[in-house]
């Protein structure tokens, strides 16, 4: 059996995000696929693993949904052990930035957002505008730890919901009259933080059609990428090419990895970038966050 994962989302209007969840729960049961699926108002954002087939089938069924028929599916390869189990649920946000009324959506996706550019445009724009243009990073700032474009502003932000403060913050104002390419994964965080900074008055905002995995697809490591890409799943990185550049440093020793390892403390959500050698001393995946919850200190 040969296992792929798709990434994809769509912003259409859902008018019963409910129903909608039921549907996808069904039919991702019934092709035996798992991953991670969220519904809203504004649309679907999903990654599920799973046979060829039957992500192929589950694509045709689901552009099927009016306003889903555009949807950019972007494959990878798969284990077939990428995800635990299948979860399909409704949220406020597809992406959780916590302005949900900020976003307003169509059949043609989301009104207001960035201008979309295609890879090569990426570069025509960079070598265009030279050095007022600026990458910014669309991600959390851990995930820019292995892998960004070159020069790129990374936010100091935990969670996608510390992007509105970030940016009401005024400490990326001196940005509002340059030629801004925001970057993610797949193109989702994107499409909603070009529309807030926008509305916050960016003048030029752009974002990469596709996200990361296109530009990857199209130009490996001989563009304007560096290094590992982060996925949320159990691969937790991937290379473009085999020639891929380790920009990751050990947490501990500061040595080159792309290695990713969770806290084993069930109440941190941190994870570490972590090195062979570092890995074999257990004290190095304890914590002592204050959300552990506990006054001693526990292994995590």
């Amino acid at each position: 059996m040969s296992s792929k994962i798709i990434l994809y989302y769509g912003f259409a209007p859902v008018t019963d995000p409910e129903a909608v969840r039921l549907w996808q729960e069904a039919l991702c049961t019934s092709l035996n696929l798992k991953g991670r699926i969220l519904i809203s108002r504004h649309g679907i954002n999903g990654t599920l693993g799973g046979d060829v087939k039957a992500i192929k089938n589950y694509i045709k069924k689901t552009k099927q949904y009016p306003g889903f028929k555009k949807i950019d599916f972007k494959w990878s390869e798969g284990t077939g052990n990428d995800f635990p189990r299948l979860s399909v649920k409704t949220r406020p946000e597809l992406v959780s930035f916590g302005v949900p009324d900020e976003i307003e959506v169509s059949t043609e996706g989301i009104v207001g957002g960035g201008q979309h550019l295609k890879p090569k445009e990426v570069n025509a724009l960079v070598a265009e505008k030279g050095e007022n243009v600026v990458f910014f990073d669309g991600r959390n700032a851990f995930e820019a730890k292995v892998g960004r474009f070159k020069n790129a502003v990374v936010p100091d932000v935990r969670t996608t919901k510390d992007f509105i403060d970030e940016l009401d913050s005024g400490k990326y104002d001196h940005l509002k009259n340059k030629a801004v390419i925001t970057y993610c994964t797949g193109g989702i965080r994107c499409e909603i933080l070009t529309t807030v900074m926008k509305k916050r008055g960016f003048n030029e905002v752009y974002q990469i059609e596709g996200g990361i995995v296109r530009y990857g697809e199209k130009f490996g490591d001989s563009g304007l990428w560096e290094g590992s890409l982060y996925t949320f799943d159990a691969r937790k990185t991937i290379d473009f090419t085999e020639s891929s550049k380790l920009i990751g440093e050990c947490d501990f020793c500061t040595a080159p990895t792309k290695n990713f390892v969770n806290c084993a403390n069930d109440f941190c959500h941190n994870q570490y970038l972590i090195c062979g050698n570092c890995l074999n001393d257990p004290e190095n995946l304890e914590c002592t966050h204050s959300d552990a919850k506990s006054s001693n200190k526990m292994k995590g």
